[in-house]
């Protein structure tokens, strides 16, 4: 049990995915000391599809402990994501072979928690659907946020 946990420890350290770009803030709590509580808006572009750009918005704690990397922030957030360019899909992501796949996640605890992006395909419908949710090593939180980009000819 203790090696399952540090393994997914090291998961959690090491994972890579998409940068984001942060586009702006807003406080929403004041703290006396350290920075303020606060929603941040970030955008990243989907790594594997070109075309595609994601907008989430989400709690980020502030204080003391937020002000030195170990406060844990809350599972809220919210997912837009649009068709920015000429969408070209990865046969295995049209098959439905890479649904599931991570295309973003950030760290929202020191060690235990992060919130993720995961990509799907509706192939009836010719949409990439994004879903974004947190998790911890042993338990997460229902709360998620969902957003579909039909895919469309690009000018």
């Amino acid at each position: 049990m203790k090696n399952r946990s540090v393994i997914s420890l090291l998961l959690i350290a090491c994972s890579t995915t998409a940068p984001a770009d942060t586009i702006g803030s807003v406080d929403t709590e004041f703290k006396l000391i350290g920075p303020d509580n606060k929603i941040v808006i970030e955008a990243f572009d989907d790594p594997d599809v070109a075309g595609v750009t994601c907008y989430i918005s989400r709690a980020k704690t502030g204080g003391v402990s937020g002000a030195v990397g170990v406060a844990e922030d809350t599972s809220d957030a919210s997912l837009s994501c649009h068709q920015t360019g000429a969408i070209n899909l990865d046969p295995k992501i049209k098959s439905g072979e890479r649904d599931g796949e991570n295309v973003f996640k950030k760290r929202t605890s020191l060690i235990f928690k992060s919130m993720q992006v995961v990509r799907f395909f509706d192939k009836n419908r010719n949409t990439l659907v994004y879903m974004v949710y947190s998790d911890r090593v042993l338990e997460g939180s229902p709360k998620n946020s969902v957003s579909a980009v039909p895919i469309q000819a690009w000018r």
